[in-house]
């Protein structure tokens, strides 16, 4: 293993058709791979993969935006009814209660490394779904807690700047949170990325700092040891494969464009980018 992609999502319907070949593309690369559920089947077939593939891990949580009524994505859960019926994508019905019980018995299984992806997405955010994300959120980092693993954050500011959600995940963090873990898909300016560093938190970079420069400041002033590589797949296509559905082989070119961003030598930070994902999640 000499590259790991730390959140992807093999376990979705967008691989039902190719799924073992994919995850053969990414061994024969030397990628090793995190697969991140997000709610209570998305978690089991995460572990499922993880149990019936060398150099899988899993991790298991409830994301936010199932918390409630959410968009529907057809990549994640397959075609809904609207969809099968009208031809169109619309949203549906996909609260979840956050059954504490169920996920820890899932995250005692040996190849779960993380909670998550858990956190606040107040992107599409209702005004009444808010304090339950946060609820929810509490729950996991609690469940993270008593089990020792780290978390695996999702965090997505809302279009108004007063729905902040990087600011309101790190209260939450400072206020109940016993244990470390990742903020996936980094999006936040240098001001925000601090804050989550001086708490122990790494920072994980997905495909889009290979065709934007929008993350440079963050990616060039990050200790290079707090920083994970991760596709996000099946979305953010990474240059040279824009265009293509994703997966964890591409991991590859987000850890040359990290190295690239930094100016540093591309095996050096290759190197410590895999340290980095041992340390974190104790492989």
């Amino acid at each position: 293993m000499n590259y790991f992609d730390a959140h992807t999502h093999t376990n979705f319907v967008a691989y039902d058709d190719d799924r073992d070949a994919v995850i053969a593309r990414a061994t024969e690369a030397g990628v090793g791979m995190n697969v991140v559920g997000t709610q209570l089947d998305t978690s089991r077939s995460a572990v499922a993969l993880a149990e019936a593939n060398e150099g899988v891990w899993a991790t298991i949580g409830l994301h936010p935006v199932h918390t409630s009524k959410s968009f529907h994505d057809s990549k994640e859960l397959g075609p809904s009814f609207a969809e099968a019926s009208a031809g169109k994508e619309g949203f549906t019905s996909r609260g979840e209660i956050f059954n504490s019980a169920a996920y820890e018995v899932l995250a005692k299984h040996p190849k779960v490394i993380a909670i998550g992806e858990c956190g606040l997405d107040y992107y599409r955010l209702d005004p009444h779904t808010k304090k339950i994300q946060q609820e929810v959120f509490i729950q996991q980092i609690e469940l993270a807690n008593i089990l020792g693993k780290p978390l695996m954050l999702h965090i997505r500011n809302g279009a108004d700047a007063s729905a902040n959600a990087y600011i309101d995940a790190l209260d939450l963090l400072k206020s109940h949170a016993k244990v470390f873990g990742d903020v996936h898909f980094f999006a936040g300016d240098w001001d925000i990325a601090k804050r989550f560093l001086d708490i122990g938190f790494t920072l994980s970079f997905t495909g889009v700092v290979t065709f934007t420069h929008d993350y440079d400041e963050v990616v060039k002033n990050v200790p290079v040891d707090m920083i994970l590589a991760e596709t996000d797949a099946p979305y953010i296509t990474p240059v040279p494969y824009r265009g293509r559905r994703n997966e964890p082989s591409y991991v590859t070119e987000i850890v040359r464009a990290i190295a690239e961003i930094r100016g540093e030598d591309h095996e050096v930070v290759r190197a410590q980018l895999l340290m980095n994902t041992k340390r974190v999640f104790g492989l």
